[in-house]
C-alpha cells in the first residue's frame, strides 16, 4: 500500500479493517479461554484466569513495546526507499524477539505467584493464578516472534497475512481449550497450555512467510543478528513505548488489588468486563497502528504535510468507533456477560465496571492516536513521561486518597465504591490527550519550521 501519496482517509480504513479484524479474532481466542473456564472449570477458574491480564501485561509490554520500534523504523527506512537500510532492521527485530521472548518467559515463570501474593490474590485463587501465568510464560519467545514479525509486515502496508495466520492459530486455540478442558478436565492448566499451541504454530507461519517473501523484508536465518545502528534506532522508539506500556500495567495491577479486596466475585465479573472492553479498545487501537505506520511512511518520505492530515482523520476516525463500539456493548453488557458467567453477582459487578468504562473508551482511543502520531515522527520519551504523569501517578494517586476515602464514606459498598475506583482510567484519558495534544502541536510546528528553512516542506 502507498501511504505517501493519494487519497488519505480510504487508505487508513483499509488498512485498519484487516487489523480490526484481527485484534477481535485475538480477543475472541482470549474470551474463549475464559469462557471455557467459566462454564466447565472449576469454581474458581474465572476468577483465576481472568484477574491474570495485569500481572501478564506488566511483564510483558516493557519487551512488547520493542515491537513498536521495529513498526517505526522499518516504516520510516520503507517510505524514505532505504531497503538496505529495511533489511538490518528486519534481522535485527528477529533476533532481538528471540532474546526478548526467553528472557520475559524465565522471568513471569518464576516470579508470577511473588507477584500475585502482592497483588492480595485471594488463597482460593492464587494457586490456579500462578499456574496459568506460569505455561503461560514458557510460550512467550513464540509471541514475540510472532508480535515482532507482524510488526515488520505492517510496517509496508501488509496486515492481511497477520491475519490469516492469526486465524488458523486461534481456531486450533479454541478447538483445544474444548479438548483440554472438557475432554481432558485439564481445567485452568488446559486453556493455557493450547494459548501457547497457538502461539507456536502464529510464530512458525510468521518466520515462514518472513523466509519466502521477496523484496527487503525477507528473513535469511543465516543473517539473523544485531545490527548496533538499527538496534539503537529500534530502542529509541520501542523502549520508551514499552516503558509506558508497563507504567500503564503497573496502575492497572494497582487497580486490580483494588478489586481483589471485594473477592473472587468481583474479580471474575470486572475481568469478564474487562475482556468485553477489550474488543472495543482492538477496534480504536487498530486506528493508532494506522497513525504509526501512515505517520513513519511520510515521516520517512518528507511529507510533512500529510502528517497534519493524518492526525486529523485518525482523530476523527478513532472518535466515530470508538463512541459506537462502546455503545453498543454498553447497551448489551449482561447478555455479553451471560457468555462467562451465569452468577448474578458476577454479572453485576461486571455491569458496573463497563458502565463506566464503555461510555467514555473513546478517549482512550484519541489518546492512543496521538502516541500513534508522536511515535511516527520519532518522538517516543513524551507519552512515556506523560503516562507517569496523567496515567500511572494520576490513578494511584486516586485509589489511596480519594477513592480510600470514599470507599471509608459509603462503608465499603462494592458498587459504589468500584464505580469511583473506576473513574481514574477516563479522568486520565483527558489529562494524557490534552498534554500529547500540546505536545505534537509544539514538536510537529518544530519540524515544519526546520523544513521549510531547508527547502524540504511538502
Amino acid at each position: 500500500m502507498d501511504m505517501t501519496s493519494g487519497p488519505l482517509f480510504m487508505k487508513i480504513v483499509r488498512f485498519t479493517i484487516p487489523l480490526m479484524l484481527m485484534g477481535t479474532l485475538q480477543l475472541l481466542y482470549n474470551a474463549a479461554d475464559i469462557i471455557v473456564v467459566g462454564n466447565w472449570g472449576s469454581e474458581n477458574s474465572l476468577a483465576a484466569v481472568s484477574s491474570t491480564g495485569s500481572l501478564i501485561n506488566l511483564i510483558v509490554n516493557v519487551f512488547m513495546g520493542l515491537s513498536v520500534g521495529t513498526s517505526v523504523a522499518v516504516a520510516q527506512h520503507f517510505g524514505a526507499g532505504r531497503m538496505k537500510d529495511v533489511s538490518d532492521a528486519v534481522h535485527t527485530s528477529i533476533a532481538l524477539a528471540v532474546i526478548c521472548g526467553i528472557v520475559v518467559g524465565i522471568f513471569g515463570f518464576f516470579s508470577a505467584k511473588g507477584i500475585l501474593r502482592l497483588m492480595d490474590s485471594p488463597e482460593n485463587v492464587i494457586d490456579l493464578s500462578a499456574l496459568y501465568v506460569k505455561i503461560y510464560f514458557i510460550g512467550m519467545p513464540a509471541n514475540m516472534i510472532y508480535n515482532f514479525g507482524a510488526a515488520i509486515l505492517r510496517a509496508i502496508g501488509d496486515n492481511k497475512r497477520p491475519l490469516y495466520y492469526l486465524t488458523v492459530s486461534g481456531i486450533v486455540n479454541i478447538i483445544l481449550n474444548l479438548v483440554l478442558v472438557i475432554v481432558f478436565h485439564l481445567d485452568v492448566a488446559g486453556v493455557a497450555i493450547a494459548t501457547i499451541v497457538s502461539q507456536v504454530i502464529s510464530a512458525v507461519l510468521i518466520l515462514i512467510c518472513l523466509i519466502r517473501t521477496d523484496g527487503p523484508i525477507k528473513l535469511h536465518i543465516k543473517k539473523i543478528r544485531i545490527h548496533r545502528e538499527k538496534l539503537v534506532h529500534i530502542l529509541t522508539v520501542g523502549l520508551p513505548a514499552g516503558i509506558q506500556g508497563s507504567i500503564f500495567s503497573i496502575s492497572n495491577v494497582v487497580i486490580q488489588s483494588s478489586v481483589n479486596a471485594f473477592g473472587s466475585a468481583a474479580m471474575a465479573g470486572s475481568g469478564a468486563g474487562a475482556n468485553i472492553e477489550g474488543f472495543v479498545y482492538q477496534a480504536m487501537n487498530s486506528v493508532y497502528q494506522a497513525a504509526i505506520t501512515f505517520t513513519g511512511q511520510n515521516f520517512g518520505a518528507k511529507q510533512y504535510r500529510r502528517i497534519k492530515k493524518i492526525a486529523f482523520e485518525c482523530m476523527g476516525l478513532v472518535t466515530i468507533v470508538g463512541l459506537a463500539a462502546g455503545l453498543l456493548a454498553k447497551l448489551l453488557d449482561e447478555q455479553l456477560l451471560g457468555f462467562y458467567t451465569d452468577v448474578d453477582l458476577e454479572i453485576k459487578y461486571g455491569v458496573t465496571r463497563m458502565s463506566v468504562i464503555l461510555l467514555t473508551y473513546f478517549l482512550d482511543g484519541m489518546m492512543d492516536v496521538m502516541v500513534g502520531m508522536l511515535r511516527g515522527i520519532g518522538h517516543s520519551i513524551l507519552p512515556t513521561i506523560t503516562t507517569i504523569a496523567f496515567v500511572c501517578g494520576f490513578r494511584i494517586i486516586w485509589i489511596y486518597t480519594y477513592y480510600a476515602q470514599y470507599k471509608e464514606a459509603c462503608g465499603g459498598d462494592p458498587e459504589k465504591s468500584l464505580t469511583v475506583l473506576f473513574l481514574s482510567y477516563p479522568i486520565s484519558w483527558i489529562m494524557a490527550t490534552l498534554c500529547h495534544i500540546i505536545g505534537f502541536i509544539v514538536i510537529y510546528g518544530g519540524i515544519c519550521k526546520k523544513a521549510k528553512a531547508a527547502g524540504e516542506y511538502k
